[in-house]
């Protein structure tokens, strides 16, 4: 394949020698700022603020957009001249990339979000690689020795985009598990909450004394099917409650490191048996397979859910709503696995993993002007505004370091429209971002987050119902990280698959009878269950699911091989 490499415009090297001559020295800028800067900064030259518009494909719509009229929007297009113009996608996305790769009509900036190997075919992105050495030096200081996971492969080492996760991440909370209500662990004691079995106990006896929540009927658990979030709600539990760590579709065992289509592993059927159970007994959300995200959302927010299956992030919103006036309401995180000897792999370290991001098309109109912005978003200045705010408005200098007032703290806690109004952590993902506990050069956290701040964060509720389990922070309840070899293929949902490959073929076919079947086990009689499960496996194996897998292991080990080269 051929490589979209940038070439540097003939008009380039005057430019940016005409721009360091009249660069001026560095400013001290404000207290808050200077307290965080250091390291690359990057030349800048009066061309650099010119006002322009650089549109962005966005597959995930964002409800925190603001089209950059907040305060930190505002101040981003200040410092930069750059205003984006989103593109959010609704309805299938991988038919939206495809259509756009068969268009050859890109916008300046794309982020594929698992898409990025129909763009990588099709030609779509430049190759960032020459980019970045002559205007990153923020993205190869955020990067440092893990910019060579950022190349697209072996035989094909260019970098295409850049992001989308956090840098040296350390991980202080939960990303997924099980929720259930505070209302619930509190009136019943604080039970044991190990298995699926504790966790159905823990829904059942509460449901049964309470049938209605503020005259509405009490739902046991809900979960959601709409679009691709059934992988985070529906699917993606069973491989979690079996042990298996994030690697979406995959699950890779640690000694051979070879890959299976996670959904073939024995013990989830056991998981899929249990919610078929749980639906059988009026335990289960019956609009689960029908619900929208908005529906979801807003029965969560009403506060007659009792538990979930989720991650954080999707059902975070709605709890904020809960906070305010029903913070009994809201829910705690529980490793629930099948059995008491399966360890939950939540916290399981996939070191810096780099296969999605945001590149720059090769119809961009500005390629230097857009790795120049994607530059400045990761320089020091722009992450402690993008975490922190606006000093003076979201937080202050207090004896050289940021301080958020006890006021604005509760807003950020309890204002479901805090980050829309402010603008923070809109610009954090995808786009490239130090990770939460990482120090700038004042030896303060890029974002605000700490233990102590996480622990001030939470309810008096919350801290009674970790107290009554022996716990200062949800962390305390997951198995820790240490008990987990690091992975050295990151997140194998982020190893994207050849587009002209069978294992692509095949891969869509074996989602399509994820779709279809996985809802069918759920709902089936139970009487039909292992009937339906029998299909299952039989139509994933006619499909040739084997020969899929065989062909990832094969991606998956050339990765190791690239990381570790």
């Amino acid at each position: 394949m051929k490589v979209k490499r940038w070439k540097r415009p003939a008009w380039a090297g005057m430019a940016l020698a005409v721009a360091l001559a009249a660069t001026p020295g560095c400013s001290s800028g404000d207290e808050g700022q200077s307290a965080a800067s250091g390291g690359a900064s990057g030349a800048a030259s009066a061309d650099d603020k010119q006002p322009i518009t650089l549109t962005m494909y966005m597959p995930q719509a964002n409800p925190n957009y603001e089209n950059m009229e907040s305060p930190v929007g505002k101040k981003i297009t200040e410092e930069t001249g750059v205003k984006l113009q989103m593109e959010f996608v609704v309805g299938d996305e991988k038919q939206k990339v495809s259509l756009m790769a068969a268009s050859g009509e890109y916008p300046d900036l794309i982020y594929g979000h698992g898409n990025e190997n129909v763009l990588v075919d099709a030609g779509a992105y430049l190759d960032l690689t020459d980019l970045i050495e002559e205007y990153g030096p923020n993205l190869k200081k955020l990067y440092g020795p893990y910019l060579k996971r950022l190349r697209w492969s072996k035989e094909d080492p260019s970098i295409y985009f850049v992001g989308s996760y956090g840098v040296n991440e350390q991980r202080w909370t939960p990303e997924t598990g099980f929720e259930l209500q505070h209302a619930v662990v509190q009136e019943l004691g604080y039970p044991k909450l190990k298995t699926l079995q504790d966790f159905e106990s823990a829904i059942k006896t509460y449901k049964d004394k309470h049938p209605t929540i503020d005259g509405q009927p009490t739902i046991g658990l809900s979960i959601l099917a709409d679009d691709w979030r059934y992988k985070i709600s529906v699917t993606n539990p069973a491989l979690f409650a079996s042990g298996g760590p994030d690697d979406g579709e995959w699950y890779v065992d640690p000694e051979t490191q070879k890959a299976v289509f996670h959904y073939m592993r024995p013990e989830e059927k056991e998981y899929f048996k249990w919610l078929n159970h749980m639906n059988n007994i009026g335990l289960l959300d019956k609009e689960s397979f029908v619900q929208k995200y908005d529906q979801y959302a807003e029965k969560i927010a009403s506060g007659r859910v009792l538990a979930l299956a989720d991650a954080k992030w999707e059902y975070g919103d709605s709890e904020k709503a809960l906070r305010q006036d029903k913070p009994e309401r809201m829910y705690g995180m529980y490793p629930i696995t099948l059995n008491e000897d399966i360890k939950y792999a939540d916290f399981q370290s996939a070191g810096y993993s780099a296969g999605w991001g945001v590149g720059i098309s090769k119809t961009a109109k500005d390629p230097v002007r857009a790795i120049k912005f994607l530059d400045w978003l990761a320089s020091d200045e722009a992450q402690v505004l993008n975490n922190w705010g606006i000093e003076g408005e979201n937080y202050r200098v207090v004896d050289g370091k940021r301080v958020i007032p006890p006021e604005e703290m509760e807003k950020r806690k309890s204002d479901p429209d805090y980050f829309k109004k402010t603008g923070i952590g809109v610009y954090g993902f995808p786009f490239p971002q130090y990770g939460i506990g990482v120090k700038d050069p004042s030896g303060q956290t890029y974002t605000p987050d700490s233990i102590d701040t996480i622990i001030a964060n939470y309810t008096d509720v919350e801290k009674d119902v970790l107290a009554g389990y022996g716990a200062k922070m949800w962390k305390d309840l997951y198995p820790a990280e240490s008990e987990f070899p690091i992975k050295p293929w990151g997140k194998a949902w982020q190893i994207n698959i050849p587009q002209d490959s069978d294992a692509a073929v095949i891969a869509q076919k074996c989602e399509d009878i994820v779709k279809k079947k996985v809802p069918e086990m759920i709902l089936a009689k139970p009487e039909r269950f292992e009937e339906v499960w029998a299909e299952f496996i039989a139509d994933l194996e006619k499909a040739g699911v084997h020969q899929m897998e065989e062909e990832f292991s094969a991606l998956l080990q050339e990765r190791i091989k690239l990381w570790n080269e």
